[in-house]
C-alpha cells in the first residue's frame, strides 16, 4: 500500500524573509571589487601610485615581468604573496576607509608603491 504524502508548506518568519530580500538585493562580492592592475620589472612597481574608491573591495592583478621572484607585502592591507618570476599574481583585499596603503616588493624593499583610497 502506497501512501501519499501532503507537501509541508514553508514558513518564513518576518526576520528571515527580511533576510533573504536584503541578500538577494545585495550585489555580489566580484560586483563590489575594484581591480587594480600593477607590473613588476627591474626591481620596480609600475605605477608605484594607483588609486581606489572607498569601501570598496580591491583586487590587485600584479605581473611580475622579472627573472625572479617577488613578494607583494603591505602591513597596513595585512597581505603578503610571493609572484613566481614571469607570471601573475592575484591579492584580495577587504573593503577598504580612505587613506593611503602601502606596500613593497618583500625581496626588495626599495621597490615600493601605494594605494591611495578616497
Amino acid at each position: 500500500m502506497m501512501s501519499h504524502a501532503k507537501p509541508i508548506p514553508i514558513r518564513l518568519s518576518l526576520a528571515g524573509a527580511c533576510a533573504l530580500a536584503l541578500l538577494s538585493a545585495a550585489p555580489t562580492r566580484a560586483e563590489q571589487a575594484v581591480e587594480v592592475q600593477l607590473t613588476y620589472a627591474n626591481g620596480a612597481f609600475q605605477p608605484n601610485e594607483v588609486r581606489a574608491p572607498a569601501d570598496r573591495s580591491v583586487v590587485f592583478r600584479v605581473r611580475n615581468l622579472d627573472g625572479k621572484a617577488m613578494e607583494f607585502e603591505s602591513k597596513s592591507l595585512r597581505v603578503e604573496k610571493v609572484v613566481a618570476a614571469k607570471s601573475e599574481g592575484i591579492i584580495n583585499v577587504r573593503a577598504l576607509k580612505p587613506g593611503r596603503y602601502e606596500f613593497y616588493d618583500d625581496f626588495n624593499e626599495k621597490a615600493r608603491g601605494a594605494l591611495n583610497v578616497q
